[in-house]
């Protein structure tokens, strides 16, 4: 049966004044000072009582209860100090220490230092150095001990605190860099294709029906439309899988002839120069195929011809897409934003923009 916080506090509060009771009874409860207790053991009692109202209250009122708990000890002081209000006070003192607000934590670690070093030197001043060092060892004991044993433990698990903030940033940091990463994985994959199925379909419409390029179109529209299915599911299995897997290499740049032939048949007029390709890395190889994906079929969408370049030098490889634009079409900027974290994914650089009538892309990446 689980014990709620208030019902808790209360068994231990009436759990101290149980053991003080029978600590009182067998004699053993007086630490120093006059023995009165055969005429005052009902003050004793009532002074504990007061304590253990200190003890009820010293995470939900922790002011309260050390003041109830310092007050308590100050009186049965007067009479000798006993056992069991001294328990009860380090306990209090030990709980708002460690529970207690920021603020009342700091003065009370001030309040107990200026304390046991001001007893200390009252005890010297007035009295014998070597009682003097009896009382602060006293006061160490009894007031210091509680508060710099509750201050380290507040503090380790302060930082425990902050390692676990750390860990969930770090966790949801982590979740939106997945959910960019896949928003762009899946505008590559989709868009490219489907914006070529859409320009390809429009010509269809445009030509006779007995053309022969209506066939060549119609075999190009196909080719995309299964190859952004495939990937796509390719994409989906990685989703679905139990362990976390890097993404699959699909397609490479070696590949790339397949996306000017697309554009070709969707009316842009290309001109295609490539490299020697093979051996690429494969986070270079794929961030190519992707960033040359996403060029061509911005080119279709806003040009009549374009060329394509990509060269393979000592420490780089780069791609250079340049298209003529017959008119100046505003898009939603996502397919020049995918490209470029593609290429500072992998350490490279990316640059966009007007270069005369030209639209000029260009991607290094580092080999």
């Amino acid at each position: 049966m689980r014990i709620r916080p208030k019902s808790r506090e209360v068994l231990i509060a009436v759990g101290f004044f149980a053991v003080g009771m029978l600590i009182y009874q067998l004699r053993l409860d007086l630490v120093f000072g006059g023995d009165d207790r055969p005429t005052a053991i009902g003050t004793r009692l009532v002074i504990l009582a007061v304590a253990c109202v200190g003890t009820m209250l010293r995470r939900s009122a922790p002011m309260i209860a050390l003041v109830l708990a310092t007050a308590a000890g100050v009186m049965d002081l007067t009479r000798g100090l006993s056992l069991p209000v001294i328990m009860v006070f380090i306990d209090v003192l030990f709980v708002v220490s460690l529970d207690g607000p920021r603020r009342l934590h700091r003065t009370l670690i001030g309040v107990v230092a200026v304390a046991t070093l001001g007893l200390t030197l009252t005890v010297a001043v007035l009295g014998d150095w070597r009682e003097s060092l009896y009382a602060g060892l006293q006061m160490f004991s009894l007031v210091c001990v509680p508060v710099w044993w509750a201050t380290n433990i507040r503090q380790h698990r302060e930082s425990a605190e902050q390692v676990a903030r750390i860990a969930e940033l770090d966790r949801r940091a982590a979740v939106d860099a997945e959910r960019n990463r896949m928003a762009r994985d899946l505008h590559d994959v989709i868009a490219g294709h489907l914006s070529a199925i859409a320009i390809q379909s429009e010509a269809v419409l445009s030509m006779p029906a007995d053309s022969e390029t209506v066939r060549t179109v119609l075999k190009s529209v196909r080719e995309n439309s299964v190859r952004s299915l495939a990937e796509m599911r390719t994409m989906i299995d990685v989703l679905r899988a139990d362990e976390p897997v890097d993404e699959p290499v699909t397609v490479r740049l070696a590949d790339a002839g397949r996306l000017v032939d697309s554009a070709r048949a969707g009316g842009l007029e290309v001109r295609f120069a490539m490299d020697d390709v093979d051996g690429l890395p494969v986070a270079v190889d794929l961030a190519a195929y992707r960033i040359l994906q996403e060029a061509l079929t911005n080119a279709l969408k806003h040009g009549s011809s374009a060329s394509v370049r990509v060269e393979r030098q000592v420490r780089r490889l780069v791609v250079v897409v340049r298209n003529v634009a017959r008119e100046t079409a505003a898009g939603s900027g996502t397919g020049l934003v995918s490209m470029a974290e593609r290429a500072h994914a992998v350490g490279g650089t990316f640059s966009a923009g007007r270069q005369g009538g030209d639209w000029l892309v260009r991607a290094e990446l580092p080999l």
